[in-house]
């Protein structure tokens, strides 16, 4: 997963962001330099902020900034340096990675979708697809559950017009990469690409 951290954008604190929540039902807890994120009708944790960041951590990166098991330890520090005693405890497991297409098979309640299983290297995903260039032997660009698009957008387990999927086949515009196409579909990947690496962007 991925933190946040622009000091010239919006100051010298770090972003956690966990979990998608309504603006209108937030609540905030301040624990010294850290402030705990809540949705405040199911109490579901929706992120921190660090603030003072780079007096509390070592930050070199801006930006972007991939959570590694080291910051997330010193994360940790930070908490109960500040007195909020619980466990940072998230997922680091990569949520772009590239995948392949091994299976295509039209989906049955909708004319203009595909239902595809999509090996990612340690597991095949049954991913729902409405791209018209998606097919068989494809290596593409694969959001698992957990993964929180540029947009903000978080991917879930869902269900299609009946059918289960379980992450999403990207385009480049998803991935806010620059000069994406203006025509709709997934972005194939070159064969050089490795089922399971992640994709970095």
């Amino acid at each position: 997963m991925d933190v946040f951290y622009n000091p010239n954008g919006i100051g010298d604190v770090l972003i956690i962001p966990l979990k998608q929540g309504d603006r209108n039902h937030i609540k905030q807890e301040k624990f010294g330099k850290v402030v705990k994120i809540t949705d405040d009708q199911n109490g579901a944790l929706l992120g921190y902020n660090i603030f003072d960041a780079s007096a509390q951590l070592s930050l070199t990166d801006t930006g972007k900034v991939t959570l590694t098991e080291e910051l997330a330890a010193k994360i940790q520090d930070v908490f109960s340096q500040n007195g909020l005693q619980e466990a940072f405890d998230v997922d680091l497991t990569p949520k772009f990675v590239v995948g392949f297409v091994k299976e295509k098979q039209p989906h049955e309640n909708a004319d203009k979708l595909s239902v595809c299983q999509v090996d990612t290297g340690d597991e095949t995903l049954q991913i729902v697809c409405g791209a018209p260039n998606i097919d068989k032997d494809q290596k593409v660009v694969v959001a698992k559950v957990g993964a929180v698009m540029p947009s903000g957008m978080e991917i879930k387990p869902t269900k299609l017009r009946g059918v289960d999927s379980y992450g999403m086949i990207c385009s480049q515009k998803e991935l806010g990469l620059p000069n994406a196409p203006k025509e709709k579909g997934i972005y194939v990947l070159e064969d050089h690409y490795q089922v399971g690496q992640v994709f970095e962007f």
